[in-house]
């Protein structure tokens, strides 16, 4: 992710760099108001563990449980939004993006009968964005993107549901646009989400049956490339 970080910045001040050169853009052909569908492929990162608390109320136990990602899927999405010129090659673009895509993190317990496994499951993404952006030509353009992202979470094991999930959304990408109207997004960026933190149910009896004690925690990011195919109206 520090590498993403890294080359978004360099762009932006590539482009801040190279702004004086660029005569011919005209930021009136990105204007306006459009719609786009999107192709996604995109993998998850994760930082998480389980713990539990002893019966003393004092000693904490780590286990040796290990978090996993699903691996890298593909969605489908749409997105709206709408470009503000801001001068003949600058523009403020803002909108709004949804995927209905999932991914799945499961902890896995090193316990034979599986007792400690869960699974969250998170879909439903949701990005509200503002995307400073650069025309090069009359029909190029590149942008940073930084957006707010919410998605859905559900979980499967004897573990309490934890809140949804909300993050930023930091992305580049380029937008060209045809006389037509019809206009080809290309875009790489990450999402980190707030921490996932969850804990036991107790359940009355079963080899299912998670401790109130035991805890869960994870970190998602998720990573993501996607073209977007739509219409400036």
């Amino acid at each position: 992710m520090n590498k993403l970080k890294t080359t978004i910045c360099a762009a932006c001040t590539l482009v801040l760099a190279s702004a004086g050169t660029i005569s011919l853009a005209d930021s009136s052909n990105f204007a306006g108001p459009y719609i786009g569908f999107q192709g996604f492929a995109a993998g998850a990162a994760v930082d998480g563990k389980s713990r539990e608390t002893g019966s003393d109320g004092s000693t904490q136990v780590n286990t040796t449980d290990t978090v996993t990602a699903g691996k890298a899927t593909f969605a489908a999405g749409v997105e709206a939004g709408y470009a503000l010129p801001m001068g003949s090659m600058f523009l403020i673009d803002v909108g709004a993006s949804y995927t209905s895509g999932e991914a799945k993190l499961q902890h896995e317990t090193d316990d034979s009968l599986g007792s400690g496994n869960v699974t969250f499951k998170v879909d439903q993404f949701v990005t509200f964005y503002i995307a400073p952006t650069m025309a090069l030509s009359d029909t190029s353009s590149l942008y940073v993107k930084l957006g707010l992202s919410e998605a859905d979470i559900g979980v499967s094991g004897d573990i309490g549901t934890p809140s949804d999930l909300r993050g930023e959304t930091w992305a580049i990408g380029t937008r060209t646009v045809l006389d037509s109207g019809v206009f080809i997004r290309t875009e790489a960026g990450y999402t980190e989400y707030n921490g996932i933190s969850t804990h036991g149910k107790g359940g009355a009896s079963g080899v299912k049956a998670i401790p109130t004690t035991t805890s869960f925690a994870a970190e998602p990011t998720i990573a993501y490339g996607k073209v977007s195919l739509g219409f400036r109206f």
